[in-house]
Order: structure tokens, then sequence, then C-alpha cells
């Protein structure tokens, strides 16, 4: 149908995926400060999504590295939503990872 309207797709860059390492130093920090914080076990789980953290890997393969933030629903559409409470709760953990990695 495109060739019919003399349209073009063009690809240009690459968004390479990468594989959590579950039994990383910094995967175990997290999920002990996420326990510690929050008094619950987080849920750690690989998503289907373009994550910067394979962009990162792909050009510092040995970097130790997770990917978390605040909820958003409905991400790149004209109804997206930021859950303006999980960011404070982000915002500690992130903390509380920093502190243990120093």
């Amino acid at each position: 149908i495109m060739r019919l309207a003399g349209a073009e797709v063009k690809h240009e860059t690459d968004y390479p995926g990468w594989q959590p390492k579950l039994d990383s130093r910094i995967m175990r920090e997290s999920v002990e400060s996420y326990k510690k914080l929050f008094g619950v076990e987080p849920i750690v789980r690989a998503i289907h999504a373009g994550l910067e953290c394979g962009i990162i890997i792909d050009k510092f393969p040995k970097m130790d590295i997770i990917s978390f933030g605040p909820t958003i629903k409905g991400a790149h559409a004209p109804g997206e939503k930021l859950d303006i409470a999980s960011v404070e709760k982000f915002w500690l953990l992130l903390l509380d990872i920093l502190k243990k990695l120093k």
C-alpha cells in the first residue's frame, strides 16, 4: 500500500535490547533497599520496551545496570499520565541505592 502511495520508510537508528542480570550487585542492593524502605518485596521483571539501558550497555557491556522509575500510564500517547505519588517513592529508593553504592 505504501509503495502504491509513493511513501517510503527509512529506519535510521537501532534501539538495542538488553538482558537484566538478576544476580548482579546493583539488583541485589536495589531489592534490599526497596524491602527496607517499603516493607514488601519488589516486583522484578523484564518488559518489552525501548529503554536507555540497551544503548548504554551497547557502549559499556560490563556495566551493572537496572531500570526503574515512577509509575507511568499510557506512555507516549496523548493521555500519558504520571502517578505523582510514585515519584517520591522512586526518589527515596534511588537515594538509598546510591548511598549503598558510594
